[in-house]
């Protein structure tokens, strides 16, 4: 059991909007909740309550209101709210608690000055840019796709887009060609609208090359957008138009197009990393009453806060953060290396921008805590009293590093869940404390359980992870999949009418739980599960060592097989027998013999996704003999030239 980091304050009912929400439900509904784990139980079970009470709580604005909460229970397939019209961005753009002058997106990046929107130039804004698109002939189910960064004028284009019910989708410009046409080839957009490049730190990132070759790989577009990003004075190439065209002055009013609770919003993808990316639809009402659930009652937020997540465009964070100003917080926008100049940028920018409530990677605390960085001593962080980290497990020493270097008074909250969903289905509360290395519950509305091998649920073992029950944020389906058997094929083929999330996970008696990495890159050991996770927080705890993966070669006779673990050391240092051995012995004292590699090897880099995910599984199957461009999409990846080191050493392995 984890050291207890944080306990709510005596008062937490009174201050917090989950407090507001259980006196709201006391008051209108007559129900009352001793706890938190009462108050998910009712909403795991009485779904229909549970959902119609955030709808009814947040006061959703709808055209036409529903005639049902849930028609159809079973998985897939789950009905939301049938014969409800209602519109995303009407909801967002609402910003309760706001007045016209409040500012609501700061936004800074490497590429050129900061930019504030107060509420009515954001309002003002989205209402320019529908009728720019209305003037393209966009209506709505046409795509409308961004090729752009973490800017204001992504996420107004969003706002437009869904505002005439047609559906966004992004990528963000580090996306090589290959991966962008991999995913848009699918959805078949209409409107493209493009960066003409970027700055990452110091460095110029030109994207023109790029945009032409997008444009030449989709047949179905009919206009183009250039967003003057890089060069501000750069003129649109031939054929496009300007962003200041598409965002020309109008006396068109501002109109929200009523689309039913299941109309696309926007098409989000898997990471890629093996196979075309999957086409991911996320529906309007879903994706609102998800986000009010999760940023109003898990993460507190309101019109006091300031909401900043380190993401980019390319990855489900993006559409997470910017559903902010629907339940009235700022957001913060970044863009550029969160490195530089040092990993002390970001902390900086928290103290600079007033953040409250500060998202980013485990990967990166892990990165910080590394660097010996102590961010209260660089910065200002007496306004932040939430910090988020998602994105890979964070292990007990990385929830220490946030206590003792970032804040002892601020509620710390790991989260995991997915772009299936678009949200973390186990997360934090303000209700309950804060364990290292522990996410402390499964949220409201998600029926999380672990399951055994054999399919029964267990608690305080390593299980698979499954939800049990429909969520509204579940994806419509996935574009072009008319008769959903690609979808059902996702999610529901090991345990039908069960979804199955592809995670390992722990859940102890008081809720909490502990995510073990991917269960299709387990590590089984003489019929031992191991989760990669684990592995990690041990061999990178060592000073020596930054980065590292590992996988389990099955032997096909039924035998141990061979465990592989592959290095990244610290600058200027070689691996050697004295390494590996300090390695095995720290496997073996923190996990077990088990967790003994039989080889370690030193690479110079780990593979990773664009939103810093290992590729466990890519590896795995160049190291069993797959060409490396099938085993993964190298225009998904962050580095994908890590990728020959491990096609050598599988070629070395073979000839020997």
């Amino acid at each position: 059991m984890g050291d207890m980091l944080w306990a709510p304050p005596a008062d937490v009912r009174e201050r917090s909007r989950i407090g507001g929400y259980l006196r709201w439900l006391r008051e209108h509904r007559g129900l009352d909740f001793a706890d938190y784990d009462a108050l998910w139980r009712w909403s795991t079970t009485d779904l229909d309550a549970f959902w119609r009470s955030v709808w009814d709580h947040f006061e959703v604005i709808a055209h036409t209101p529903p005639t049902a909460t849930l028609a159809e229970r079973g998985m897939p397939g789950a009905r939301w709210f049938p014969g409800a019209t209602l519109n995303y961005a009407e909801n967002v753009l609402r910003m309760p608690g706001r007045v016209d002058d409040d500012p609501v997106v700061i936004a800074h990046g490497q590429t050129r000055p900061p930019v504030t929107l107060t509420a009515g130039e954001l309002r003002e804004q989205v209402r320019r840019v529908s009728a720019g698109l209305r003037r393209l002939g966009i209506t709505a189910g046409d795509r409308v796709a961004a090729y752009a960064p973490n800017i204001p004028e992504t996420y107004v284009l969003l706002l437009a887009t869904a505002s005439l019910g047609a559906v966004f989708s992004s990528c963000a410009p580090e996306f090589g060609t290959r991966s962008v046409t991999d995913r848009w080839q699918q959805i078949e957009p209409t409107v493209l609208v493009a960066v003409d490049g970027y700055r990452y730190g110091d460095k110029p990132v030109d994207r023109r090359a790029e945009v032409a070759a997008i444009r030449a790989a989709l047949p179905s577009l009919r206009h183009t957008v250039s967003i003057p990003y890089l060069d501000p004075l750069a003129t649109p190439p031939d054929g496009a138009l300007g962003w200041a065209e598409l965002a020309a002055p109008t006396d068109e009013p501002s109109t929200f197009t009523p689309v039913p609770f299941d109309h696309p919003l926007y098409v989000l993808y898997s990471s890629g990393t093996t196979g075309l990316p999957k086409p991911i639809v996320h529906g309007h009402g879903g994706i609102l009453l998800e986000h009010l659930k999760m940023l109003a009652l898990h993460h507190d937020l309101g019109p006091a806060d300031r909401f900043f997540w380190f993401t980019t465009t390319g990855w489900m964070m993006w559409n997470f953060l910017v559903s902010g100003p629907a339940v009235g917080a700022t957001i913060v926008l970044f863009d550029g290396n969160p490195g530089h100049p040092d990993l002390g940028g970001l902390w900086r920018l928290a103290a600079e921008t007033g953040t409250t409530y500060f998202g980013t990677s485990a990967p990166f605390l892990l990165a910080c805590r590394k660097a010996g960085l102590v961010p209260r001593e660089i910065a200002d962080l007496s306004a932040l009293r939430g910090v988020g980290s998602t994105g890979a497990p964070l292990p007990a020493e990385g929830f220490h590093w946030v206590y003792d270097t970032v804040g002892d008074h601020l509620q710390l909250q790991s989260l995991s869940g997915g772009t299936d969903v678009c949200t973390g289905f186990v997360g934090g509360v303000p209700l309950l404390p804060v364990y290292a290395g522990e996410i402390a519950c499964r949220a409201l509305g998600a029926k999380v359980e672990a399951r055994s091998a054999d399919g029964t649920p267990v608690i305080g073992e390593l299980g698979e992870l499954v939800i049990t029950e429909p969520m509204p944020s579940m994806p419509v389906g996935f574009w072009n999949d008319t008769d959903g058997v690609r979808y059902a094929e996702a999610y529901f083929d090991v345990y039908p009418g069960v979804w199955r999330h592809g995670d390992w996970i722990t859940i102890n008696e008081r809720g909490g739980c502990v995510i073990t990495g991917r269960s299709d890159a387990t590590l089984n050991r003489g019929g031992v599960r191991l989760g990669t996770a684990e592995f990690y927080s041990v061999v990178e705890g060592l000073d020596e060592v930054l980065d590292s993966v590992v996988v389990h070669l099955e032997d096909d006779e039924g035998g141990a097989g061979e465990l592989l673990l592959f290095v990244v050391l610290a600058e200027g240092l070689t691996l050697d027998d004295a390494m590996r051995a300090t390695i095995c012995r720290e496997l073996r004292t923190a996990l077990s013999p088990r967790h003994v590699p039989d080889e370690i090897h030193q690479v110079r880099a780990v593979p990773r996704t664009l939103s810093a995910k290992k590729l466990e599984v890519p590896v795995k199957k160049i190291l069993t003999g797959t060409p490396v461009d099938q085993a993964a999409a190298k225009g998904a990846l962050a580095n994908p030239e890590s990728l020959t080191a491990f096609a050598t050493f599988a070629q070395s392995r073979t000839s020997a």
